[in-house]
């Protein structure tokens, strides 16, 4: 199926399910989350931040855990800078102050901004993604070249509330394959000779 359609199909999908499976599935994303990874050789991880009405997983499963269990991480998530309409990581914890930009998006008010060379795992947003480790997001590019510019050993991790489609039909150069996707039921790792574990 083309992005446009899968975009539609799984925005329909994801407003069908209730806030209590939203947070069942982010309760067991997040518990993968921290089983994948030996978070000792993270530094700095980038997370976007929810949007709730678009029951999106909820990524403070991750990060709240992250400041209890391993403060010597640093946490930035995006924020747009429209001069140039790209995504940019700036650093933020529990006691940041958080302002909604034009979408609804809320983005760290914060002037710390983090380089994507600095950047070790990207825990990258999502609509679905298919076998080959290919997503499809919102349609704006923020997040592919964003991926673009981090580091070739950067991790690049999907977070997804349903299992994968078999293909995109519209891939192009633009799209930045992920690393691993994390789903309720299973983990999908792409770079690696086995795709699919746990």
């Amino acid at each position: 199926m083309l992005k446009s359609e899968l975009r539609k199909l799984y925005l329909g999908k994801r407003r069908s399910l209730s806030p209590g499976e939203v947070a069942s599935a982010s309760a067991l994303i997040a518990e993968r989350f921290f089983a994948e990874f030996d978070l000792r050789e993270i530094r700095v991880l980038h997370t976007f931040i929810r949007i709730p009405k678009f029951n999106e997983f909820d990524t403070s499963t991750l990060y709240y855990r992250l400041w209890q269990e391993r403060p010597d991480i640093i946490t930035c998530s995006p924020r747009i800078n429209s001069v140039i309409d790209e995504l940019e990581s700036y650093a933020f914890d529990e006691h940041t102050e958080f302002v909604e930009n034009a979408w609804g998006i809320r983005e760290p008010a914060g002037i710390e901004s983090v380089g994507e060379n600095d950047i070790d795992l990207v825990v990258v947003p999502m609509l679905c993604f298919d076998q080959a480790g290919h997503r499809v997001g919102y349609g704006k590019g923020y997040y592919d070249r964003f991926l673009a510019r981090c580091r070739p050993d950067c991790i690049k991790v999907g977070v997804s509330l349903f299992p994968p489609v078999d293909a995109i039909d519209d891939i192009h150069a633009g799209d930045v394959p992920l690393d691993v996707v994390i789903t309720p039921d299973r983990n999908y790792r792409f770079n690696t000779d086995s795709e699919t574990v746990n």
